[in-house]
């Protein structure tokens, strides 16, 4: 059996002396380059539970795409930002870094007050992640989070005492809805389109939760993208279409999520509301390999961002009109026309042809091993 350490503080000298060092640690005096903070430490630990599959595991984006995500959206101090299924609340906080960071050592003492108090709202459904939340953004110095606690899709309330003053509609919407879930009739009641799918539900919700001139970076499942034979699916992505500018479609490596216990293929959609899309500009992650010894890097979003502002053509992006999606019956699937084709192009008789001469050569090897063994 393993020896437990202990230190043991065995005089008062050595009592005071620690309680000393205690009373000196503050916000002020901790230096973040050299000490991790409470609220980094924190984060560790969610990272970790995700690692290992646990059940905080399906609530943590990758960090690092949520950065993505933030600096695409670029949240300034007098926005509001909202996310309708918060989980630990990533997008929240790095919303909150990217707004202070912004601003720098020009920040006022009444923006540092909005920032904390009057900024981001998230609604949260399961019971034990939503202390988690809470405490992740206090950690982080969001002094109120105004968080609704109950399901986001039915209405149905937990608790609400922290949403009490919270906006009908939102500037800024960073968000990764639940993949592959199921809705009963209940939470399919609130929406227009009816459907089962969780993640068609939440961007029906999305979309009518902005502002106009809202805008919106979000995660979803490549299926609602490409699924065309459910009538909700299409009027939902026709909705879309009309009444918002879908105007970037990010096409995410297989393995994103694997870490989380989830291989489903993952798209990022960027969208703005107030009028209706004309073209949506691609960008092709998906060739990138990306598992639990190669982690998914800001780094793999560096051409993304060169090209963005023109929104420019290259071998990882490309643009579809509007027109084109239509006559695809509102498939939005990223399928990139400048990667190259692996694709077996050959027929079924030329692929019996190539079996049948390789049944023949095994049957000639048979034979010349049979005689060389006589």
């Amino acid at each position: 059996m393993a020896t437990i350490e202990r230190v043991h503080i065995d005089t008062e000298r050595n009592l005071l002396d620690v309680l000393d060092k205690v009373h000196e640690i503050s916000a002020e005096t901790v230096d973040p380059t050299h000490v991790f903070t409470v609220s980094q430490v924190y984060e560790g630990l969610l990272l970790k539970m995700g690692e290992k599959g646990n059940d905080g595991g399906q609530f943590l984006t990758p960090r690092q795409m949520i950065k993505a995500v933030i600096r695409v959206l670029d949240p300034k101090i007098g926005e509001v930002m909202y996310d309708p299924c918060a989980g630990t609340c990533g997008f929240l906080i790095e919303g909150y870094e990217h707004m202070r960071q912004r601003l720098g050592k020009k920040i006022t003492a009444e923006q540092i007050e909005t920032l904390k108090r009057r900024t981001f709202y998230g609604r949260e459904k399961e019971n034990t992640i939503f202390p988690v939340a809470l405490a992740n953004m206090i950690l982080h110095g969001i002094d109120e989070p105004h968080l609704w606690h109950g399901n986001t899709l039915t209405g149905g309330e937990t608790y609400g005492g922290l949403f009490l003053d919270a906006p009908g509609l939102y500037d800024v919407i960073g968000t990764n809805p639940p993949f592959g879930g199921k809705e009963g009739p209940e939470a399919q009641t609130h929406f227009n389109f009816k459907t089962g799918a969780t993640s068609v539900l939440f961007l029906q919700h999305i979309i009518a939760s902005l502002k106009k001139g809202g805008r919106c970076g979000m995660v979803i499942d490549e299926g609602v993208l490409f699924r065309t034979n459910e009538t909700a699916f299409v009027q939902t992505k026709r909705k879309l279409l009309d009444d918002y500018d879908l105007w970037c479609i990010v096409s995410l490596p297989g393995g994103v999520f694997s870490a989380a216990g989830a291989g489903v293929k993952t798209n990022l959609l960027f969208f703005t509301k107030g009028k209706p899309t004309e073209k949506v500009w691609y960008y092709d992650l998906s060739d990138i390999k990306v598992g639990k010894k190669k982690p998914f890097t800001l780094e793999q979003f560096e051409e993304f961002f060169k090209l963005l502002p023109k929104r420019a053509d290259s071998e990882r992006s490309w643009t579809v009109t509007r027109k084109q999606i239509e006559e695809k019956g509102f498939d939005l699937k990223a399928v990139n026309p400048n990667a190259n084709d692996t694709s077996d192009k050959r027929t079924p008789a030329e692929l019996l042809d190539v079996i049948e001469a390789k049944g023949r050569e095994v049957a000639a090897s048979m034979t010349a091993l049979r005689q060389s063994l006589r």
